[in-house]
């Protein structure tokens, strides 16, 4: 049976949505100083109903980015800290033997994955084993105890954060459970004149003040709307085609490359570009959405060979590369009337 075609929104449901969008990232540029860029790929990707990798060095302000868009949105947020003696039951929670209606029986006690808005905090800190518990809620959005099945809340984003240069007793992710990460964001250092404003605008201890500017139903319906974006042909081969070159021997870019993107970076580039057009108030993705999130889709997802690392070579880099060496159209526009053959 084919799947019906969504209704695509109409002018007035899309400028009322790139304004309600608007208000939220003017509210968390008002939480975290001086990182548009950042604040601008956290909200494509909560959009695109994504997870989302935060790596960066401690003190940048990753968490109160979490806690305020928690905040924002009126969403219910929860905070682990990983370590490497957490247990995936404390995470997803664990059968607790109670007395039910006069007879001992096993309660399931939910645990703090059961949020709306989950920071795991450092990730790789904890053990593979309990990694694999979150990674598996993530992907399936739901969690098996004693036998049961119970269902996350919905929505249920998952923001994480690692520390790239304390790695001594640290897990790193797998290339397969990275892969369930939709974006990989860097959080880079704020600029003197960021670090001034800060100073003069917030005290250690006190959390900045946020108001909540979207309801809940208003959140819901903006998730709604970003699937009904339109994905034309011609932008979907764009997609294609630069995931197929990620791959050894398919570009110029590829070379030194181990493992290109799977087909789930396909998905998650056409998901995100479509929230970015939705949030720039218009009904279809276009190749330039593509592009703006093609770095924080496609670098967590190249695995380079040893001799290419050794050489300086990055994911990031190949990325960069492969905008610039794949085009947008599949055949290169014509030079003239006479190639275009128009009399």
């Amino acid at each position: 049976m084919t799947p019906s075609t969504p209704t695509l929104p109409n002018d007035a449901e899309l400028a009322s949505a790139s304004a309600s969008i608007n208000r939220l990232v003017i509210a968390l540029d008002g939480v975290l100083y001086g990182q548009h860029e950042l604040i601008e790929l956290v909200v494509a990707g909560v959009l695109a109903r994504g997870h989302i990798l935060l790596e960066g060095l401690p003190g940048l302000g990753k968490t109160e980015l979490v806690k305020g868009l928690a905040r924002t949105l009126g969403l219910d947020a929860r905070r682990v800290q990983f370590t490497p003696d957490l247990l995936p039951g404390d995470i997803t929670g664990n059968p607790i033997l109670q007395e039910v209606d006069g007879r001992r029986a096993f309660v399931f006690q939910r645990g703090p994955i059961f949020a709306n808005i989950l920071l795991a905090d450092e990730i790789n800190r904890a053990s593979p084993k309990t990694q694999s518990a979150l990674l598996e809620a993530m992907q399936e959005r739901r969690v098996s105890a004693g036998g049961e099945t119970h269902t996350l809340p919905d929505p249920f984003f998952v923001l994480a954060t690692q520390n790239p240069i304390e790695l001594e007793g640290t897990y790193p992710l797998p290339e397969a459970q990275l892969d369930r990460f939709l974006f990989k964001i860097e959080v880079r250092r704020n600029s003197a004149e960021v670090l001034q404003r800060i100073v003069l605008n917030r005290e250690i201890g006190v959390e900045p003040r946020v108001e909540p500017v979207l309801a809940r139903e208003e959140f819901t319906a903006l998730l709604g709307m970003a699937r009904r974006i339109h994905m034309p042909d011609t932008v979907a081969n764009y997609i294609a085609r630069m995931v197929t070159a990620t791959h050894p021997g398919e570009s110029a870019a590829s070379a030194g490359v181990r493992y290109g993107a799977s087909p789930r970076a396909a998905l998650a580039l056409a998901s995100a570009a479509k929230a970015r057009g939705l949030r720039h108030g218009r009904g279809h993705a276009s190749f330039e959405d593509v592009q703006a999130v093609a770095r924080p889709v496609l670098a967590h997802r190249v695995l380079l060979e040893h001799s290419a690392r050794l050489d300086g070579a990055t994911p990031a880099g190949v990325v960069e590369k492969l905008l610039a060496e794949i085009p947008a159209q599949a055949k290169p526009l014509p030079t003239s009337l006479a190639a275009a053959k128009i009399k």
